[in-house]
C-alpha cells in the first residue's frame, strides 16, 4: 500500500508530521482529517530503494481531462488550491498527482499558477505555460483553459491519427518477419538431413531457403550482428544531436510519409500559435515558444531563421513564407491576418485546414499501402510454398532416378 508524508495541525494548534499508508492521497487526508488532523502538506513518500532517475512525463488525455476540470472548477469559482486538490486526489495518474501535490504546496507559500507550472516541464509543455501566465495577467483564466483543453484534444487525435497510419504498415512488416524467421530458423531445417540424406538436387529457392536457415542456426552471430547494430543505429538516431538531425531530414525525404509529418507539424505550429495569440501571449514570444516545441530539428532551425528576420521587422508572414514550409493557401492566410489584424482566427483556419489535409493524406496512405502489404506478405508465403513444393519434387525426382 502507498505511503504519504504529511505534515499537518492537531486539535491545539501544535504542528504534526509523519506517515501513513492509504491508497489515494485522497484516502490519506480522509485518514489524517477523521483522526482531526488537518493536513497542510501531503505528499507521496519514498524508501530508501525507490528512486527516479528521470520524472516520469503526464500522458497527454490526462493532462487535457485535466485542464478541463481546472475550467469547470475555476468557473464555479471555486479557489485554485482547492481544485487542484480535488482533482489529485481523483486522478489515477501517479505522475500527474505527484504535480498539482506540489504545485498545491507552492500556491499555499503565495506562488502563482503558472510559475508553479513552470516548475513541473514533465506535465507542461511550454506553450501551456505561455498560455496560463498570460490567462492569469489578463483575467480570463477559465476560458483560456477550456479553449486550452480544446487544443490539447485536437492534439491527442492528431497524433493518433499519425500513429494509427504508421503503427500499421509496421505491425504488417514485423509479422512478416516473424513467419520468414519461423519458416527458415524452425521449420526448413526439420527437412535438411532429410534433403542430404536423400542426396536431393535443390531447386535454387529451396537452396537460398536453407542458407536464411543456416544464418539462424548455424552462422546465427551475422543476423544477431547485424540486430545489435540495428538497434544501435536506433539508438544514435533518437538519443544524439546528429543522429535526430539525420533521421528528421530521413523522414522528410520518404514518399508519402513525408507528408502525413509535414501537415502533422505545421497544424501543431498554426494551432499552438493561434492559441497563445488569443490568450494575449505576445507575437514574437508566441512564436520563440512554438518553434521550440516543435519536434522535427528542419523545421525548427528554418523557423528559427523566420524568428530572426521577424524581430529585425521583417514582418510575420513573409519571413514564414520564405522558409518553404508552408503551402500557398496557409501563405495567404497569414497575410490576410496580419494586415487585418485577425492573425488568430487565420491561424486557426490554417491549423483545421492542415487538419483536413492530413486527414486525407492518412486515408490516402492506409488505402494505398493495404494492398501493397497484402501483395508482399503474399509473395513472401508464396516463395516458402513454392520452395517447399519444388524441393518435394526434386526430392521424387530423385528416387525415380535411382530405382
Amino acid at each position: 500500500m502507498p505511503k504519504f508524508a504529511y505534515a499537518a495541525i492537531d486539535p491545539t494548534g501544535g504542528a504534526v508530521e509523519g506517515i501513513t499508508k492509504a491508497e489515494t492521497i485522497g484516502d490519506a487526508r480522509q485518514n489524517l482529517m477523521a483522526q482531526n488532523l488537518f493536513p497542510t502538506k501531503l505528499t507521496e513518500h519514498k524508501g530508501a530503494l525507490q528512486f527516479e532517475l528521470t520524472k516520469e512525463k503526464v500522458k497527454k488525455k490526462e493532462l487535457m481531462h485535466f485542464t478541463r476540470q481546472l475550467a469547470v472548477f475555476v468557473k464555479a469559482g471555486i479557489p485554485i488550491t482547492d481544485a487542484l486538490e480535488t482533482i489529485g486526489d481523483e486522478t489515477e495518474d501517479v505522475a500527474l498527482r505527484r504535480t498539482l501535490s506540489a504545485m498545491v504546496e507552492d500556491l499555499r507559500n503565495g506562488g502563482r499558477l503558472s510559475a508553479s507550472a513552470r516548475k513541473h516541464p514533465e506535465a507542461f509543455p511550454i506553450y501551456y505555460m505561455g498560455i496560463l501566465e498570460s490567462a492569469e495577467l489578463t483575467g480570463r483564466l477559465d476560458t483560456t483553459l477550456e479553449s486550452l483543453a480544446g487544443y490539447i484534444e485536437r492534439e491527442v487525435e492528431t497524433r493518433a491519427k499519425v500513429v494509427s497510419a504508421l503503427s500499421y504498415p509496421g505491425v504488417v512488416m514485423v509479422m512478416a518477419f516473424f513467419t520468414v524467421c519461423v519458416l527458415a530458423g524452425y521449420v526448413l531445417p526439420q527437412f535438411k538431413p532429410l534433403f542430404a540424406e536423400l542426396h536431393a538436387d535443390l531447386p535454387l529457392p529451396t537452396r537460398m531457403l536453407l542458407f536464411v536457415a543456416d544464418l539462424f542456426t548455424v552462422l546465427w552471430y551475422i543476423p544477431t550482428s547485424v540486430f545489435l547494430a540495428f538497434i544501435a543505429g536506433v539508438l544514435w538516431l533518437t538519443k544524439t544531436a546528429k543522429g535526430r538531425i539525420a533521421r528528421d531530414k530521413l523522414v522528410l525525404k520518404i514518399p508519402i510519409i513525408s507528408g502525413i509529418v509535414e501537415y502533422s507539424i505545421l497544424e501543431r505550429f498554426c494551432r499552438i500559435l493561434g492559441a497563445m495569440i488569443r490568450a494575449g501571449v505576445p507575437l514574437p514570444e508566441g512564436l520563440k515558444t512554438t518553434t521550440e516545441s516543435t519536434s522535427n530539428t528542419v523545421y525548427k532551425a528554418r523557423l528559427e531563421e523566420a524568428q530572426a528576420i521577424m524581430l529585425e521587422g521583417g514582418g510575420f508572414a513573409r519571413p514564414l513564407a520564405d522558409t518553404g514550409l508552408f503551402p500557398g493557401a496557409a501563405k495567404q492566410m497569414f497575410k490576410v491576418g496580419e494586415e487585418t489584424g485577425t492573425l488568430d482566427d487565420q491561424l486557426e483556419v490554417a491549423s483545421l485546414y492542415f487538419d483536413r489535409e492530413l486527414e486525407s493524406r492518412i486515408k490516402k496512405f492506409t488505402t494505398m499501402f493495404e494492398p501493397i502489404m497484402i501483395v508482399f506478405v503474399g509473395l513472401i508465403v508464396g516463395f516458402v510454398a513454392v520452395a517447399l513444393v519444388s524441393a518435394m519434387y526434386g526430392v521424387l525426382d530423385n528416387m525415380k532416378a535411382q530405382t
